[in-house]
């Protein structure tokens, strides 16, 4: 990526990323971490709906259709909207490592704008973990996985305890989301970058 910040180095001390023992099996879709999550919940009806899948090593694939309610120039994506995506997929990372992460730092570069219809196709992987720093990078390509690149990024994730969100979120939606029923859902809720 050109012009990536210092800050999205990873230091000379950091070590290549390794998967969990337990993290979801290459090719397993991992679903939403939250229904009410913008990039992968179910239950936005303008979310991004984004669909993601474990890849081989600390890689995710993903991909989301560009809806006319995210468009930013009439026909084109927002930029933001983008963002996002590559946020949510960059996120995703943690399923793979087992690790509760929050986004840190995220620089974006913007080379092909993306119409409405579209579906991007996106790529992330970790490249160096440090302490609690996770150093990632993705890709959004159009016209297939291996169509060109019209977005990418550099990301810095900070690992996080749980209470990061239980200490800080609105609190009807935590006190919803801890009495979930559903114990897979309730975990689910705070086990990746929301």
């Amino acid at each position: 990526m050109s012009g990536t910040s210092p800050a999205l180095q990873p230091p000379v001390d950091a070590v290549k990323p390794v998967r969990h023992p337990d993290a979801p099996a290459p090719g397993e879709l991992l679903g939403a971490h939250y229904g009410q999550c913008f990039g992968c919940g179910g239950d936005q009806p303008h979310g991004l709906r984004l669909a993601a899948r474990a890849g081989e090593g600390v890689t995710i694939t993903a991909e989301f259709t560009v809806q006319p309610a995210h468009q930013g120039a009439p026909g084109l994506a927002h930029g933001g909207v983008l963002t996002s995506a590559l946020d949510e997929t960059l996120g995703s990372l943690g399923w793979l490592l087992r690790t509760i992460a929050v986004t840190g730092r995220l620089e974006t570069d913007f080379l092909l704008p993306v119409p409405v219809g579209a579906t991007l196709h996106l790529a992330a992987e970790v490249t160096a973990v440090a302490g609690r720093k996770i150093y990632s990078t993705a890709t959004g390509r159009i016209g297939g996985p291996d169509g060109p690149v019209a977005v990418r990024a550099d990301a810095l994730f900070v690992e996080v305890e749980v209470g990061h969100f239980t200490d800080h979120g609105r609190p009807e939606e935590i006190r919803a989301a801890l009495d979930d029923p559903d114990q897979v859902r309730r975990a689910r809720a705070f086990e990746v970058n929301p």
